[in-house]
């Protein structure tokens, strides 16, 4: 009999807690419980991308009122309701939420309704009811949290978490921050009929990704209305009354909203678990350091997903979840390749990427080949509206194997998950260019680019 309560006990009831919780207990492990201090399902589910989408849908649906005219619909006048939409995403949240609960409890895990924090590298305090309880394998999947900035009047301020929440839609929205969640946010409540104007310290969006990504994202950004301001960030929040607020900018310049919102990045959510308690040291930027097998510096303690900063997203944690269970529970080590994943991005139009950027691949390789094209749309061929489609591929000119794939357009994100099969297999420009295009669709350019791109300066001196 074991000397513990439980076989595994897990930190976090998000998406690679829960995912591994039930892989462990198919593997056979003995009894599994997993604590979450808020709502089952996690940063993804509960207050990510999964509500965030549901936003993106219901702003999307004002051009689309102005695309259906031009292929002869008369639409009418619209209103949006902003109550109602919160009130159905709600209940969608709810549902979802309650899936991911009755698919621990029909897998035989137990669900412990608490803050759990470690009191040794095998005992877990429950804060709420002051028990204690012992385990043999630890999980630690307690995600990231928003970063708020550290400067006068920040409580004036909200993250994403919060906007999820708001009662009213906001007249005039200030968002610090230059990420995807930025962007999104940007034309999420762009497209809802608030002004919004984005705030960076860099000089053009989504830092990380390729450049023609960047720039075409921040093209579309101002194209739809968003006001960006680049090079300066928030220097302090003044309440102005009557639930206005001035934002003072270090160039000097200021903004007046009655939102502010902050997406400045996210940081694991380490603060108060104990785990200089257990042994569980931090990386420098304070993470959760793990091998690669998620084993952190206590030899029974693990971590998996975004409090190990390694690369955040909810399907990386997944993966992350399974691969543990696999490896302490199924006597099959296994470490997750974090290589080659795919990602989106849901601007409007969304982003979807894959591989290496342009910039990294140079400095990788020796000879490298881009094709890429830019181009309307076919569905906006009836309309006055200007935006572009943008697509790339990044070849190792030795090889010719598709090192990349960078897409801003409709379906991206859709495109791109196919794409990233191709890119993660290994396949060469000649192979994409053997497979027959699909007519008439945009995807059909990914297998029909044929004439390398040449930077201007060298077409220029040649």
């Amino acid at each position: 009999m074991t000397q513990y309560d439980y076989d595994l006990f897990v930190i976090g009831a998000g998406s690679g807690g829960v995912r591994a919780a039930r892989m462990a207990k198919r593997h056979g492990a003995g009894k599994v419980a997993v604590a979450e201090e808020y709502r089952v399902g996690g940063t993804c589910v509960i207050r990510g991308c999964v509500p965030k989408k549901l936003l993106v849908y219901a702003s999307e649906f004002s051009k689309q009122f102005k695309l259906a005219e031009s292929y002869g619909w008369d639409v009418g006048e619209s209103t949006f309701s902003w109550e109602k939409l919160i009130e159905a995403k709600d209940a969608e949240i709810d549902r979802l939420s309650g899936i991911y609960w009755r698919n621990l409890s029909n897998s035989g895990v137990e669900i412990v309704e608490d803050r759990a924090v470690l009191d040794d590298a095998h005992t877990i305090r429950l804060v709420n009811s002051g028990k204690t309880v012992t385990a043999d394998k630890i999980l630690i999947a307690v995600g990231g949290a928003p970063f708020v900035p550290d400067i006068e009047g920040a409580e004036l301020g909200i993250t994403s978490n919060e906007a999820f929440h708001l009662e009213t839609l906001p007249e005039h929205v200030v968002i610090a921050g230059g990420g995807y969640i930025a962007c999104e946010f940007a034309q999420i409540f762009q497209g809802m009929g608030s002004k919004v104007c984005q705030v960076y310290r860099g000089d053009t969006v989504l830092r990380g990704f390729d450049d023609d990504i960047r720039s075409q994202v921040h093209s579309e950004l101002v194209r739809s209305g968003v006001r960006v301001i680049t090079h300066t960030v928030f220097e302090k929040i003044e309440d102005l009354g009557g639930g206005k607020k001035r934002v003072h900018l270090k160039n000097g310049n200021h903004v007046d909203a009655d939102m502010v919102m902050y997406a400045i990045g996210r940081k694991p959510y380490v603060d108060g678990l104990g785990l200089e308690n257990a042994g569980v040291e931090l990386t420098e930027n304070g993470a959760i350091k793990v091998d690669p097998y998620s084993k952190t510096t206590a030899e029974n303690i693990y971590a998996v997903g975004d409090v190990t900063d390694r690369v955040n997203l909810t399907p990386v944690a997944i993966r992350e979840g399974a691969a543990f269970a696999a490896t302490v529970f199924g006597g099959k080590p296994s470490a997750y390749d974090h290589s080659d994943i795919a990602s989106a991005v849901f601007t409007q139009p969304p982003v979807g990427s894959v591989g290496l950027s342009e910039a990294d691949a140079r400095k990788e390789f020796k000879n490298i080949d881009i094709y890429k094209t830019s181009f309307r749309p076919m569905k906006l061929s009836l309309t006055n509206i200007e935006s572009r489609m943008m697509m790339k591929l990044v070849v190792d000119g030795d090889t010719q194997r598709v090192l990349g794939v960078h897409i801003v357009g409709p379906d991206a994100p859709e495109m791109i998950q196919l794409a990233g099969i191709a890119v993660k297999a290994g396949l060469t420009k000649d192979q994409y260019d053997a497979a027959c295009a699909v007519h008439p669709t945009s995807a059909e350019e990914l297998v029909t680019m044929n004439e390398k791109w040449t930077p201007p300066e060298l077409k220029a001196a040649e």
